[in-house]
């Protein structure tokens, strides 16, 4: 595995094969534990992130390595941030072998729980990860919210998570995650990937989703107002606003924002869910 390592800085299914089993590693459901063991996907998640020489990367969930050595031999700065101790020697291992642990910074701890204002400092970062996808969703609006440094997003969710992040208003998907995802940045599906290029193999479809952070917010709103309205319309989609956020609202201020007091939930865009958040 070393002299191949060393040549083509991509990880195959066989060497992640040998890496789990040499460091007698157990890949844990719980922890969405399906490791990339695809080069040709690795190199496009690099190509669609525009991941370039000197750029600031951030990593969640890079298990064995297989993305963290496309990010490095790119010429990015990476922090990798693994919650799973007995993964680490394993891709500290992968880096050193292919001789671009110089450019990766290892974090050992939970990408929900960080200091994330220390870790990343005052520059802008990319995110390019293949996400944890039980806590793909959360992670992502909360990350948003809070490190407005993190402005281009490229990263691998479950289809069905990255469809409803990414949906507009009226479509079938379209929800809370949608709506609060709209506040901060825009959202798209860029592609789907098999299941066959992962060990092992996971049970849903995945796709990649590309964010890309609002340079200026276009809702002036507060956000808090913005997500409780949000919220309480969502919880009963199938009522209409005037019965949904009667407890928040008017029909008459629906009305004078523009509108439609008989409108439902995922018929509103983020704009007009702003404007209610105005009054």
């Amino acid at each position: 595995m070393a002299a191949e390592l060393s040549q083509t800085r991509r990880l195959t299914r066989p060497m992640i094969g040998e890496l789990i089993e040499r460091h007698s590693l157990t890949p844990s459901r719980a922890l969405g534990q399906n490791f990339l063991c695809e080069p040709g996907t690795v190199d496009k998640i690099v190509r669609l992130a525009g991941v370039e020489e000197g750029d600031r990367v951030i990593e969640i969930g890079p298990g064995l390595g297989s993305l963290t050595l496309g990010l490095a031999d790119a010429g990015a700065q990476v922090i990798a941030i693994e919650a799973d101790r007995y993964l680490l020697p394993g891709i500290r291992e992968v880096l050193e072998t292919a001789g671009l642990a110089h450019r990766v910074s290892l974090v050992h701890g939970d990408a929900m729980k960080l200091d994330w204002t220390t870790l990343v400092g005052g520059h802008d970062w990319k995110v390019v990860a293949n996400l944890p996808y039980n806590v793909s969703t959360p992670l992502i609006l909360d990350l948003l919210r809070d490190q407005p440094t993190l402005t281009d997003w490229l990263v691998m969710v479950q289809q069905e998570a990255g469809e409803r992040l990414a949906a507009g208003s009226g479509s079938r998907t379209y929800g809370i995650p949608s709506v609060l995802l709209g506040y901060w940045a825009s959202a798209r599906i860029v592609d789907t990937v098999s299941n066959s290029v992962f060990l092992p193999r996971p049970r849903v479809s995945s796709a990649l989703l590309k964010v890309h952070r609002h340079e200026t917010l276009p809702i002036s709103a507060p956000f808090d107002r913005y997500a409780t309205l949000v919220r309480t319309g969502f919880n009963q989609r199938r009522k209409m606003l005037r019965r949904s956020l009667s407890a928040l609202l008017t029909a008459e201020q629906m009305t004078a924002a523009g509108v439609d007091p008989t409108s439902r939930a995922e018929m509103l865009t983020p704009a007009q869910w702003g404007s209610l958040a105005l009054l």
